[in-house]
């Protein structure tokens, strides 16, 4: 325990944000780090538990409770507040591979489960992390692993989202070729095109491959397994394959007027605005426009934080749900996971741009209205009564609201069919790759979305790790990993 009357002492203080009407005017990251003496005295408010939920990550009432890595937090937390940051990267590495990423788009698992916030405020062990890893980054103590030892194996990862980077990156380090397809033009998954950049800002992404190919992994970007080269051809070239392709197929909203002009997946349009500040351009596509953002979910407040960037003329996000309570209600118990109501930065924007909060609950599209050109010009939405237990439309409640880009958030359905049947994988009712652990069968591994549905980053990043074992006690008979 690095000072045992910290947690009494220091009150909990996280990054400090731009304001929202300051933010508002870029793409960029817009959190700024604590300087290195605030930031140890919000290590010394670890209280070192005897026992640690925050790295004790498992499913509680079917939500995941603590961190999915493990990272040894309070070992960690201790070497950082007594100013030892090279000891606390080593310990922080010892069960993440990319702690840029999750310090970065993670919601703080480890964080929920702090003992600490029982009666006060959690430890910011998100913030401690991410200044821990660039500490790591500043000082050229990030660099490639490689076994020095070549085992001759050389196994292909499909996709390149977090699962498949933390497999790739395991095996290579293990001594084994490892080439990796990404149908994308740019390697990330989701990490690249699902997250906007001011929540990841894209150079993060790059630096790490740029490790990760120095390290010897191979990346083969717009090339689409199942499409652009067959499954057969990489059967034949890899002693291993691994499917780690997401959960991509979006779900999507059955209501008259769904083929409207304007009516997009969410998916679809944050990779369209990234794909434009990239190329250097500003993207305007919600410029003077009315939005509606379909969905109360991490992937709906992107959009409106989104539309609130590229000028929209309004921004409204429906949620189908009943607003969650403030706090935690008698059935929700510490350490599940909190089921209250939070206000994102996105909600936040928008409200300082509009004058409240964009969400409304409790409501839903029941059609999407045409002009005459087929363009979308306005949504009929409909409130939900929840009494029964399930989603009844209130009679007579039926509202048209003003729109030209209407924004489809409502989660994902699982595996996109065609790379499953390329490698002859079978589908659960779900739409995730069915396997024993990790293993599909022969050669064949999945690992990520694909395998367990739509999660966050930090369980996919764990199941690339998990799956990489797998895969190399299959290829060598015994594992180092």
């Amino acid at each position: 325990m690095g000072k045992p009357t910290g947690f009494m002492e220091y009150e909990r203080q996280e990054n400090t944000a731009a304001a929202p009407l300051d933010r508002i005017k870029d793409f960029n990251d817009f959190h700024r780090p604590l300087d290195e003496q605030s930031r140890r005295q919000q290590a010394a408010r670890c209280m070192n538990c005897g026992v640690p939920f925050c790295q004790n990550g498992q499913l509680i009432g079917g939500m995941m409770s603590g961190c999915p890595l493990n990272n040894l937090i309070p070992e960690w937390g201790e070497l950082l507040y007594r100013g030892r940051p090279e000891l606390a990267l080593e310990r922080l590495l010892m069960t993440n591979p990319f702690p840029e990423f999750t310090s970065r788009v993670c919601p703080a698992l480890c964080e929920k489960a702090c003992i600490c916030g029982v009666n006060d405020s959690p430890v910011t062990v998100r913030d401690n992390e991410r200044m821990i890893i660039e500490y790591g980054y500043e000082n050229g103590l990030i660099k490639s692993i490689a076994e020095q030892h070549k085992t001759g194996k050389k196994i292909a990862v499909i996709g390149s989202g977090p699962s498949g980077l933390a497999a790739a990156d395991m095996l290579s380090r293990r001594g084994h070729s490892v080439t990796v397809f990404e149908r994308e033009d740019a390697v990330g998954g989701l990490l690249m095109y699902g997250i906007p950049n001011m929540k990841l800002e894209k150079d993060i992404i790059s630096r790490r491959v740029k490790i990760m190919e120095q390290q010897g992994v191979e990346f083969r970007t717009s090339c689409n397994v199942g499409v652009d080269v067959s499954s057969q051809e990489i059967a034949d070239e890899f002693d291993a394959v691994i499917l780690a392709c997401g959960a991509s197929k979006p779900r999507d909203i059955n209501a008259p007027g769904r083929d409207a002009k304007g009516v997009r997946f969410a998916v679809d349009y944050l990779k369209d605005c990234t794909k434009t500040l990239l190329s250097g351009s500003k993207p305007k596509e919600a410029k003077g426009k009315n939005v509606i953002v379909i969905g109360g979910g991490d992937t709906g407040n992107d959009c409106v934080g989104t539309a609130v960037r590229q000028g929209c003329k309004s921004v409204t996000q429906l949620e189908i749900m009943p607003k969650l309570p403030d706090e935690r209600a008698a059935d929700n118990p510490f350490p599940e996971w909190p089921k209250v109501c939070k206000t994102d930065y996105g909600q936040e924007e928008a409200a300082a741009v509009f004058g409240s909060d964009p969400r409304i609950y409790q409501t839903t599209v029941k059609e999407f209205i045409k002009d005459d050109n087929g363009a979308l010009k306005a949504v009929k939405t409909v409130k939900l009564d929840f009494s029964s237990g399930r989603g009844v439309e209130v009679e007579g409640s039926e509202q048209t609201l003003p729109c030209e880009i209407a924004l489809i958030a409502a989660g994902f359905l699982g595996c996109e069919e065609y790379v499953a049947e390329a490698f002859g994988a079978k589908l659960s009712e779900r739409n995730r790759l069915t396997s024993e652990g990790h293993r599909i069968g022969g050669k064949l591994f999945c690992a990520g979305d694909a395998h367990i549905g739509q999660s966050l980053v930090v369980r996919a990043i764990r199941e690339g790790i998990d799956c990489a074992r797998e895969a190399d006690e299959f290829l060598m008979g015994y594992t180092l990993l």
